[in-house]
């Protein structure tokens, strides 16, 4: 058991000694997480490694566990962003606010039960961690928290604050990283955020000169080696950049998505001659790529996938078909995931075809002999447009196979997942900040009963935790960033980040909308649209099952 000052002094400690019993908080949390991590691995192992069948089984159960690690790590990221500032002088009422707020609120969740969904929750007795959670509580710290820490004063006066002088303090303490930040925030304000709503409505593509503007700041280069021209900031810009743009319209952050994939592809397992042709082009803009990898009945099982690529003296002649294949009519290259040894019906089969083909034009959106495609109509992430594709014999060269061997192309595309769902959190960190601006504003222009609805509490509460989870989805999407700058593996934190930033995008457009009322329902109103696009980033990208089911045993192996 830790020791700490008085319960009744929590909020009124000095800022070191705050940071301390966080750091208190945080070892009864790793003690927790250990004690529910062998509770479920006791259930889900035979022969002392996890079973596959026991962990379907008792799929909840080992689901649980991530989602309890990801609200701790998220919490250790939070504790590592307030420590930053400390040290730095800008630890303000803001930043402690929000620390205090995450700390309450998060530990009151793993007391009382962790939102999976609005109607799953994690709780300690049904993981068989009711002993581990009792030893939790009695850590003075976590008690500590867990009386003061998320109070109604302390959230009252954050949303305040915010109101008055801004969000809590977002520096990278990195003069590129925060100038990046500056210029595309300003580029975003200016040239995406006043038009989206309007282009949304339409339901038309991002304007070509939007788009040209975009690659001219560097949007399609940022993690491609100088060497290619692109600008080798590494992932954590990415995110950076993401989150800016996706804060304007999601359309525009994910415009970069496919570059991310595509880059990552050829920049790791590319021939020498692919690499040379295709990466200048992608980090300029001159080339805009699309991921074609998911099928009709298929999703996330690709070991079942069916397209083929049979090789004949003229290339590769590609049947079958794909769907949900982003911004696809607009593109210029396919990264395709198809099957080249059909009597290997396994991941093995797989092989990664770089397939280059022409931009589609008014009144033909697919151009090329052999491909053919139907826009799919959504109800939001507009902007680029989705398609269903088909393809009837459609050849393209020897030398369009990624690394020149086939049978690779499942290890190829996994090597991208960690840095595509990292990016994916970061978008969704965008729209989480959208959410929270458009609620703010309103609570702030709208009057009801005589003063604006800023001042009613239940008002204030739901943008007050808006901005503290969306700081806790920020601050762990940046620690996988780094820990994938680093060269670490970060599998379970980049899954871990995806998850928590897409269920708070979805909670924080929920919650704007609200605040809208009946407003919030009619299209006019842009937080209808973020609503939408809200919606879709807990599917795509691996949904937040597939993303519970890859972080839960990812823990259980380690």
């Amino acid at each position: 058991m830790t020791t700490g000052g008085s319960p009744q002094l929590i909020q009124d400690t000095d800022d070191e000694t705050l940071l301390v019993l966080a750091g208190d908080a945080l070892q009864a949390l790793r003690r927790y997480q250990s004690g529910v991590a062998g509770a479920v691995a006791a259930l889900v192992s035979a022969d002392g490694k996890p079973d596959s069948a026991l962990v379907d089984r008792h799929q909840r159960q080992v689901h649980g566990l991530a989602w309890i690690a990801t609200h701790r790590m998220a919490l250790e990221a939070a504790a590592g962003w307030a420590r930053r500032l400390h040290e730095v002088g800008r630890f303000g009422e803001r930043e402690r606010l929000v620390l205090l707020l995450a700390f309450g609120e998060y530990l009151a969740q793993f007391q009382g039960g962790i939102p999976m969904s609005q109607t799953e929750f994690v709780r300690a007795a049904e993981l068989g961690a009711a002993d581990a959670l009792q030893a939790l509580l009695a850590d003075t710290a976590v008690a500590q928290f867990l009386q003061q820490g998320c109070s109604a004063e302390a959230r009252a006066r954050l949303v305040a604050l915010v109101a008055e002088h801004g969000l809590p303090d977002e520096s990278l303490g990195d003069e590129t990283l925060d100038m990046v930040r500056d210029q595309f925030r300003a580029f975003t304000r200016e040239r995406i955020a006043p038009h989206a709503h309007r282009w949304h409505l339409d339901d038309v593509l991002i304007p070509d000169e939007v788009v040209a503007q975009m690659a001219a700041l560097g949007t399609f280069g940022v993690c491609i080696d100088p060497q290619f021209g692109g600008l080798g900031l590494g992932k954590l810009a990415m995110c950076v950049v993401s989150e800016e743009l996706s804060r304007g319209w999601i359309a525009a952050g994910s415009l970069g998505t496919r570059t991310e994939i595509a880059g990552e592809l050829i920049a790791m397992a590319g021939t020498p001659q692919q690499k040379a042709r295709w990466l200048p082009r992608l980090a300029s803009g001159e080339v805009l790529p699309t991921a074609a990898f998911t099928e009709p009945d298929i999703g996330s099982d690709l070991a079942s996938l069916k397209t083929r690529a049979t090789r004949t003296h003229a290339g590769w002649e590609i049947q079958g078909a794909k769907t949900w294949i982003t911004h696809a009519s607009r593109s210029d290259l396919m990264t395709l995931l198809v099957r080249t040894e059909p009597d290997n019906p396994g991941y093995g089969g797989l092989s990664m075809l770089l397939v280059e083909k022409h931009r589609g034009r008014e009144g033909d959106a697919f151009p090329d002999e052999g491909l053919d495609g139907q826009e799919i109509a959504v109800l939001g992430y507009r902007g680029m447009k989705e398609y269903a594709l088909f393809f009837d014999r459609l050849t393209v060269p020897h030398d369009a196979l990624l690394g020149g061997e086939a049978g690779q192309g499942f290890k190829q595309l996994m090597q991208t997942f960690e840095g595509a769902r990292i990016q994916t959190a970061a978008r969704a960190v965008g729209v989480a900040w959208s959410a929270f601006d458009c609620g703010l504003r309103y609570a702030l222009e709208r009057r009801q009963f005589g003063q604006a609805l800023l001042r009613f509490p239940r008002i204030s509460d739901k943008l007050a935790m808006m901005v503290v989870e969306t700081v806790l989805a920020r601050e762990l999407t940046y620690a996988a960033a780094r820990n994938k700058d680093s060269g670490r593996r970060c599998d379970i934190e980049a899954g871990m980040a995806k998850l928590l930033a897409a269920r708070v995008a979805w909670s924080n457009a929920d919650a704007a909308l609200q605040i809208h009322g009946g407003n919030g329902y009619a299209l006019e109103f842009g937080i209808s649209r973020i609503l939408c696009d809200a919606r879709i980033l807990n599917i795509f990208e691996g949904a937040a099952e597939i993303q519970a089911q890859v972080v839960g045993r990812g823990l259980l192996r380690q």
